[in-house]
């Protein structure tokens, strides 16, 4: 029989679990097959819905289903965080203390937000990654009558679209309640202009111009002078805040770093195979990846797909492999009720469309169309 064990339950591994169940129906039923997902939590959030969370356009409870119920009913599935991995045996252990023996073995743990490792950040920044924090930052905003917003944002980061939809979404919201003329948006990046991909930087400037939305690139947050309300760069500059708005830096998860899998919890990974690198039969998705492209559920759906057709075929005798492009898609919320989109692969950057109100829509009812998503329904 051939084992293939995936460790994680959010998209990627979801994705994965379902598309292989699917195109390994046959050896399933035959015994010939087993597959096996070791996940954190018996409920799967739609994570992307925290940015809504925030703004009070979706309740919170509304983000999750069962994750039993999005499986398909062939993948062995179990509640056990993965905390050791002897990759040399090919055996996972989990919290429980059982050993998962695989033949086959998907990391896909995703990452975290690491407020603490800017001095400060943790006491004075709100931001959308949790969902305690996305109902903080709910409450922030409701309770906010005017001042100085600050959006500060760290690398790596989760959704890379967020620092600008944070911004434009924030601006429609004062909008509405009046209150723009006491409100003033300074919004950083670490980088030499407001966005890591070009295009979509050329096309997010002259919106902020419009909105007059001051921004300051090449600004690294060192620290947070909690009790002066300000946030100091490793450049030597500094901004002051009455609200303080956080895209934080990210890490992957505890186990992978402990494990030393890889720098910062992501592991070193084949661009093109999706292997570990100098593993033949370990191979990681989504956040989890070193890979220098999008840290978005996108990603890790179009990962899972092409992994799901090569474990397939690995699982059932071999033939060509299909290589991953790098193939990315994320919508971005202009404001206004208008939404336009980024889709790029490693050849091909994003050419960013004029936003409109139809794309605004597609995106809000992929909050629901999601759950087909991870079926593999879409």
């Amino acid at each position: 029989m051939k084992r293939i064990l995936i460790v994680g339950g959010g998209t990627g591994g979801t994705i994965l679990a379902n598309n292989l169940a699917r195109r390994l129906r046959r050896e399933l039923d035959g015994g010939q097959v087993a597959i096996t997902m070791l996940s954190a939590s018996a409920r799967h959030m739609y994570q992307p819905g925290l940015l809504y969370v925030a703004f009070g356009k979706i309740a919170a409870a509304d983000l999750y289903r069962d994750q039993e119920s999005i499986l398909d009913p062939a993948v062995r599935f179990h509640v056990d965080p993965a905390e050791t991995f002897d990759l040399d045996h090919n055996e996972v252990k989990g919290k429980s203390g059982t050993v998962y023996g695989y033949d086959y073995l998907a990391i896909c743990t995703g990452s975290r937000p690491v407020l603490a490792q800017v001095p400060g950040l943790t006491e004075a920044a709100h931001h959308v990654y949790t969902e305690e924090a996305a109902l903080k930052t709910c409450e922030a905003l409701r309770t906010f009558t005017g001042g100085r917003i600050a959006i500060v944002t760290g690398v790596p980061h989760k959704c890379p679209m967020v620092p600008l939809e944070l911004t434009f979404m924030m601006y429609d919201y004062f909008k509405d309640r009046d209150l723009l003329d006491k409100v003033s948006f300074t919004y950083t990046y670490p980088i030499g202009r407001i966005h890591s991909l070009e295009n979509v930087a050329k096309w997010a400037a002259p919106e902020f111009d419009r909105m007059g939305v001051r921004y300051e690139t090449l600004f690294n947050a060192k620290e947070v002078d909690v009790a002066q309300k300000r946030v100091h760069s490793e450049e030597g500059t500094s901004i002051d805040f009455d609200l303080l708005i956080s895209v934080p830096p990210h890490k992957g998860m505890e186990a992978v770093e402990q494990n030393k899998l890889g720098a910062g919890g992501f592991i070193p990974t084949n661009r093109t195979t999706l292997a570990m690198e100098g593993r033949q039969n370990v191979f990681v998705l989504g956040d989890t990846t070193n890979l220098p492209i999008s840290k978005a559920g996108s990603t890790a759906h179009y990962e899972a797909e092409v992994l799901g057709e090569n474990l397939a075929r690995l699982a059932t005798g071999g033939g060509a492999m299909r290589p991953y492009e790098g193939k990315v898609f994320c919508f971005i919320e202009a404001g206004r009720d208008r939404a336009t989109y980024a889709s790029f692969d490693y050849k091909n950057p994003p050419k960013p469309r004029p936003p409109t109100r139809a794309i605004h829509w597609f995106k809000l009812a992929y909050n629901e169309l999601y759950w087909n998503s991870v079926r593999g329904l879409l």
